[in-house]
């Protein structure tokens, strides 16, 4: 008999940190307590000054990882709170577990989702890797550390070639940094589990680079996977893997759908796409019928072109969820079994599927291609190289004068000269990563002498 996940085991209010506590009295759940203790957190604050596609900010205002992580986290609400109705229709026993609160783990989930992510995007996370994998921090791959007196281990060398926000918003919520509990933000077991899409070690990663958690976080996420009976998959000896905790689908397609749609929607703003061609892209997700009436309500708007985009933008969310919705729970036993293959989103029906296809496309073609957009990667790809070189030459040669002075600048948080090379280097990125897009530019002037503080 194939083994399966159990809904009544999946769901679990235990935090990591405070295993022994007992659940609280009072209005909110321990999911809610999740939801707010991440609204109110420095990090996510911090996510309204880094970049998601396009450079931040203009005349007009477009997306930033804050407002992205808000809009997914109201549509991951959606999902879990459609489903845990379907579901409990079916299932009306599992009323006496957290199932009701499906839509709270995931909305909560969802903001933290790219907490880990470094300044300037997807160029920042890329920067990070590379310098290890090709640039000057190839030196550390054979390196003795005199200060630390060991080197970099293979496994976390693999952790510092593929860096990965995924992996970086983990390490965030759990990681002991100094002057924090331990168990970092001490959340829910399954609002953790929730925001690991490739729940697999770095060495797995492959050509697309992901993963789910650094070899510091491994125990971790061990710990949470044996509480929720998350199934253990084969892998080669000194590699982890783990299937999908089955929320992981409902937060990534929350993510899918958000960036696609709200990317298109910006793209018209700032007249990348014309109105007719906007228009088009969000009509093909629906059959003659559904366009007929859609374009009927788009009529009583016709004085104001961006309220019919905004319309028809929403019109594509809902259908998505409503798709993705129904994918999940067709494939329940699947996603239980860890069998179901790709995401909700590439199994949906082949009408909308083809639409948001063609949506990738243009976006690739106009949008994540165009000058404004590679002229921020190329800035910011060369800032965090900078950054990062710096500040692991000052950790591997901290009796420099200019280290120390590198050193003096760190918040006393980040344990930059703990007692192994590997801490060190993880350290170093935790800093870096942490850093809003303005502050890594400002640290990046300072330092190369191009700027001076005001006096």
């Amino acid at each position: 008999m194939e083994e399966m996940m159990k809904w009544e085991k999946l769901l679990s209010s235990k935090r990591l940190g405070q295993e022994e506590m007992q659940q609280r009295s009072g209005d909110r759940t321990e999911f809610q307590r999740d939801y707010d203790r991440l609204i109110f957190s420095a990090p996510f604050r911090r996510l309204q000054n880094k970049t998601q596609v396009f450079p931040l900010p203009g005349s007009i205002f477009v997306h930033n990882r804050l407002t992205h992580s808000l809009e997914v986290s109201s549509v991951g609400r959606s999902l879990g709170n459609d489903i845990s109705r379907l579901i409990l229709q079916k299932h009306p026993e599992l009323y006496s577990t957290h199932f009701t609160e499906l839509g709270s783990i995931v909305s909560a989930a969802c903001l933290a989702h790219d907490l880990g992510n470094p300044p300037f995007g997807h160029s920042g996370e890329k920067a990070i890797g590379t310098y290890f994998s090709e640039g000057d921090g190839l030196f550390l791959k054979n390196y003795i550390c005199p200060e630390t007196n060991d080197g970099i281990s293979q496994q976390e060398w693999e952790d510092l070639t593929h860096f990965e926000g995924n992996a970086n918003a983990f390490r965030l919520l759990t990681h002991h940094f100094k002057g924090r509990r331990k168990g970092g933000f001490v959340m829910t077991y399954s609002t953790l589990a929730s925001i690991v899409k490739y729940p697999f070690s770095s060495d797995l990663a492959g050509e697309k680079r992901k993963f789910g958690f650094f070899r510091s976080e491994v125990e971790d996420y061990e710990r949470i996977a044996n509480e929720l009976g998350i199934l253990k998959l084969p892998a080669p000896k000194g590699s982890i893997r783990y299937a999908r905790y089955p929320l992981v689908y409902l937060v990534e397609a929350a993510d899918d759908i958000c960036y696609q749609i709200m990317d298109i929607e910006d793209a018209h703003k700032l007249k990348l796409l014309t109105t007719e061609e906007t228009r088009q892209l969000f009509l093909a997700y629906f059959d003659a019928e559904q366009q007929k009436h859609i374009k009927k309500r788009m009529n009583q708007l016709v004085d104001d072109v961006n309220e019919q985009i905004v319309y028809l933008r929403s019109c594509v969310i809902n259908c998505l969820e409503q798709q993705c919705v129904k994918v999940f729970i067709e494939n329940e036993q699947a996603i239980l079994s860890g069998s179901f293959e790709g995401t909700l989103i590439e199994n949906i029906e082949e009408l909308p599927r083809l639409a948001y296809k063609q949506c990738e496309d243009i976006a690739n073609k106009k949008i994540y291609h165009c000058k404004d957009v590679v002229d921020i990667e190329i800035a910011g790809y060369k800032v965090m190289m900078t950054l990062t070189d710096l500040m692991v030459q000052a950790v591997t040669h901290s009796d420099r004068a200019f280290s120390q002075l590198l050193i003096n600048r760190v918040s006393t948080q980040y344990d930059i000269l703990a007692p192994t090379l590997y801490e060190r280097m993880m350290a170093v990125l935790d800093y870096i990563s942490g850093m809003t897009d303005v502050f890594a530019i400002d640290l990046y002037r300072k330092i190369n002498g191009m700027s001076l503080p005001d006096v």
